[in-house]
């Protein structure tokens, strides 16, 4: 997967109705290189459904937390491409200072979140990592 791929499926997470149009304009690809990248992200099993969230359960997600990680070396691209690849990961963010990504994950229960952090811990160029589970969000930008 390259970038265009992670930028497709990071739009369609928020808003898996986006037209294709606007998915075009946002990435600066053709349309038609859109719908032949999306068509193939699902013919591979990339992308495995379409759904729809309500409100519900947007606001009675399971876990949330925040996950700083530390990265080997120069290999913060490649460590970058598989966490986006990562459907939990909502949002991936470089910073400075000790921490080389901030990533804020959502997961359905603590049994899976488990399972995502073994998944991120175990990601090659991954040092170190340091978790802090959302308790209350006391406010959120929408």
């Amino acid at each position: 997967m390259d970038d265009l791929d992670q930028e497709l499926l990071s739009a369609l997470r928020h808003n898996a109705r986006i037209p294709v149009s606007s998915l075009a304009a946002m990435t600066g690809a053709s349309r038609a290189t859109v719908a032949a990248r999306i068509d193939r992200l699902v013919a591979n099993g990339t992308i495995a459904a379409f759904t729809v969230r309500t409100g519900h359960e947007t606001r009675a997600a399971g876990v949330r937390a925040i996950v700083m990680i530390e990265v080997l070396g120069k290999l913060a691209d490649k460590v970058a491409d598989q966490l986006r690849g990562l459907p939990q990961v909502r949002a991936l963010h470089s910073t400075n200072g000790k921490w080389d990504f901030i990533a804020e994950l959502e997961d359905r229960d603590l049994v899976s979140f488990d399972e995502t952090l073994r998944r991120i811990r175990l990601i090659n160029g991954i040092n170190t990592t340091e978790t802090n589970i959302l308790l209350k969000t006391r406010k959120a930008s929408f």
